[in-house]
């Protein structure tokens, strides 16, 4: 849903970890982790590319907050109860700052009619409060420190009391310390070194029952000092960053639980509860991230929260640069600092009836960059859907590189990134609506970067648009939509390529080269090494491709491409299925038969170590033996042994944007068209099926795929919609 946002919350200190105000040699200073993860960076992209990417990383935008409350303005079709007016308060990461906030129908809870937008905007910090007092598990009487009395500290004071707590707050400002008292905390207690002491006084010389750490440290010192507060088999329960590091006797002897509270409750983190919305049944969860911000709103409502003593500065949102200065002032006593939207003017006030279906936020999906408005006349003009990795430190660059050619525009769902993109790539617009790029006359051609479940309708809508595409590998995931773009590429005319770069690159160029001189069939083997596709990546979810579909396709179009020749067989294993981790359909090895009698071997794993080595391709034939490795070492094994290496990565980005470029300019069809993404995505499904099958073999047949259908015709003569969802994000 989308929401027009009367109020948002700064969390001081979740924001201010985020911001960076000292430059690189203070940010390695304070992270040399950092150094580690950059020269891994360089050895895989070259030190150009890494030194341009660490430098724009200190002037993109980034999307700050994720908490504030306003009035709803468009739902998706499967948000059924909530309406268009209704006042709600919203969270999860990056919604907490923008005149329209996207996000899913589990982050967000209706609010009570007494709650105003004001107190409403406390629900996401109310939630993990919440969550924290939760996971304490505390009953009537339990004596409870509270350490840290930031936002999130005095919100846990409160509901602690409220659980039947005896509530201990300690913090090292005075100030804190007074509020909480104000607030109606048991008992406060200097920080320092005094406070392990008069935790003991306080409680008969027992310790607490339970401390609660809501500090936010680089150093173990309120960790150690909650252990030393608490008492014999007591708990622990941590909720801010602090380094965690105790001495193993004391934690042994004194037998203690530590427990860790995760954000807002049960679903934080959770893509498919938080992206997907689905809830978790409230029998077996009761107490989900989304049910505590709708307890925390009610206990508000009801006045057994207090949240007005916690304000201590109110912004309207064209003074945020001035709120952000109050937060990150050394010895500021800020607490809770509040952004005022415009829309809170055309907000009916909390008391009051809101009309349902009345505009409060009319969402701006097109955002123009008056520096490069003026176009370029002459130039050939691309227009990037999609504004991940891939198109910052590939494609952008080397389309940048061309004579003749600028980026036009920036489609992406997210509008942070785009205009960063948009502004350092030199683009006239950026937008959120993927109809708004395909109307522009002005763009000559689509480089289709997003997520791989959207490539083929971007393609299809592109094309239909009278637009050349570059799309990024998969093509397509399914044998209609791979039917679909070919027969569309056909009849419109327009030049697709599919983004194959190492059809491209230097060592695998000569590795084909070497082996064209053979006099009979070859044999190939692929090992591949992508640990990173796991876990929680969308990419290694098989719904949406994963591993095969997503990046194991580079490697049967490698397949096909240094042989000449056409896939007909394949049989494949893979690892168990019915595991989640590893994803076993992510895991296999699959032998292709080819039709001038050729064989290759594909093995390809998330399981490996990160210091195995990404991709290794061999190719023997009768007198010729030809080793590439990923992408920096080649090895011909003729008469003689010859050995070539670089010492960073070329991956035929550059090569492979100036064939499309050419090819597009040109009216031709280019080196790697639909029909070889079709391929690809044809070879990587039989693989699955063969796995799926236990290891029976699977006929690839390219030419029936494609073979002209009654169901493949479609109109061309104009494009048919857009093809994002109904609801698109503000940019």
């Amino acid at each position: 849903m989308l929401v027009a946002p009367a109020f948002s919350l700064i969390s001081s200190g979740t924001e201010t970890a985020d911001i960076h105000r000292d430059g690189i040699l203070k940010e390695v200073a304070d992270n040399p982790s950092h150094v580690r993860k950059v020269l891994d960076v360089m050895m895989q992209n070259g030190p150009a590319g890494t030194i341009r990417e660490v430098r724009a990383k200190f002037s993109d935008y980034a999307v700050l907050g994720y908490s504030g409350a306003g009035v709803v303005i468009d739902v998706h079709p499967s948000v059924t109860d909530l309406a268009v007016g209704d006042r709600v308060a919203y969270g999860g990461q990056g919604t907490g700052h923008g005149e329209c906030i996207m996000t899913g129908r589990n982050l967000v809870a209706r609010l009570p009619d007494e709650v105003p937008f004001e107190h409403a905007c406390f629900a996401t910090l109310g939630s993990i409060a919440l969550n924290a007092v939760r996971i304490a598990n505390l009953s009537l009487g339990d004596t409870v420190v509270v350490v840290g009395l930031g936002l999130v500290g005095q919100l846990i004071a409160q509901l602690a009391r409220l659980q039947g707590g005896s509530v201990i707050a300690t913090d090292l400002n005075p100030t804190r310390t007074a509020l909480a008292r104000e607030m109606g905390a048991d008992q406060i207690v200097a920080g320092g070194d005094g406070a392990e002491a008069a935790v003991a006084s306080l409680t008969g010389g027992r310790g607490a029952d339970c401390v609660i750490v809501a500090a936010a440290a680089k150093s173990a010192a309120p960790a150690q000092a909650a252990l030393r507060m608490v008492r014999d088999r007591g708990r622990i329960v941590v909720v801010g960053a602090v380094e965690m590091s105790f001495p193993w006797e004391q934690m042994y002897m004194k037998e203690v639980q530590l427990l860790m509270a995760r954000a807002y409750g049960p679903g934080s983190y959770d893509p498919v509860y938080e992206q997907q919305g689905r809830d978790y049944p409230l029998p077996y969860v009761r107490w989900t991230e989304n049910r505590n911000m709708e307890e925390f709103l009610r206990l508000v409502g009801t006045g057994r929260v207090q949240l007005d003593p916690l304000i201590t500065h109110r912004f309207a949102l064209d003074e945020a640069p001035a709120a952000y200065d109050v937060i990150m002032t050394p010895g500021t006593t800020s607490l809770a600092v509040l952004l005022r939207y415009p829309a809170a003017d055309r907000i009916a006030r909390a008391t009051e009836d809101v009309t349902p279906g009345a505009p409060v936020y009319a969402p701006t999906r097109r955002v123009d960059i008056p520096a490069n408005a003026a176009g370029h006349p002459g130039k050939f003009k691309v227009a990037l859907a999609g504004a991940g990795n891939i198109s910052r430190w590939a494609h952008l660059p080397a389309l940048k590189a061309l004579d003749d050619v600028v980026l036009h525009a920036v489609y992406s769902s997210g509008g942070a990134r785009g205009k960063s993109y948009g502004l350092r790539f030199g683009a006239a617009f950026v937008t959120s609506s993927y109809d708004e790029l395909l109307r522009d006359p002005n763009v000559d051609a689509v480089l289709v970067a997003s997520r791989n479940q959207h490539h083929a309708r971007e393609t299809l809508a592109a094309l239909r648009a009278g637009k050349h595409v570059f799309v990024e590998k998969p093509m397509a995931l399914t044998e209609d939509e791979c039917r679909e773009i070919v027969a569309v590429e056909r009849d419109t005319g327009r030049t697709v390529m599919v983004g194959f770069n190492r059809r491209f690159a230097p060592f695998y160029v000569e590795q084909k080269r070497q082996l064209a001189r053979r006099s009979g069939p070859a044999v190939i083997n692929c090992r591949v090494n992508s640990p990173g596709i796991s876990g929680g990546y969308w990419m290694a979810d098989p719904a949406i491709g994963g591993a095969i579909l997503g990046e194991a396709c580079h490697f049967t179009d490698l397949f096909a491409w240094m042989l000449d020749s056409e896939p007909v067989e394949v049989v494949a294993f893979s690892l168990p299925t019915d595991v989640p981790e590893p994803v076993g359909i992510n895991n296999m090895t699959a032998a292709f038969r080819f039709a001038d009698g050729s064989v290759a071997n594909l093995t390809y794993c998330t399981v490996g170590s990160r210091t195995s080595g990404g991709e290794r391709v061999e190719a023997f034939a009768a007198g010729v033996g030809v080793v590439t490795e990923d992408f920096k070492r080649l090895v011909i094994n003729g008469s003689t042994r010859r050995t070539r290496s670089r010492m960073f990565a070329d991956k035929g980005y550059a090569p492979q944007m100036a064939e499309f470029v050419a090819a597009a300019r040109g009216g031709r069809p280019s080196s790697v068209p639909a029909s070889a993404g079709a391929r690809s995505t044809l070879m990587c499904l039989r693989m699955i099926e063969s796995a799926q099958a236990g290891g029976r073999p699977m006929a690839i047949d390219l030419a029936g795929l494609l073979a002209p259908a009654a169901a493949a015709a479609a109109p061309i003569d104009a494009w048919r919609g857009d093809p994002t969802p109904a609801l698109t994000p503000a940019t």
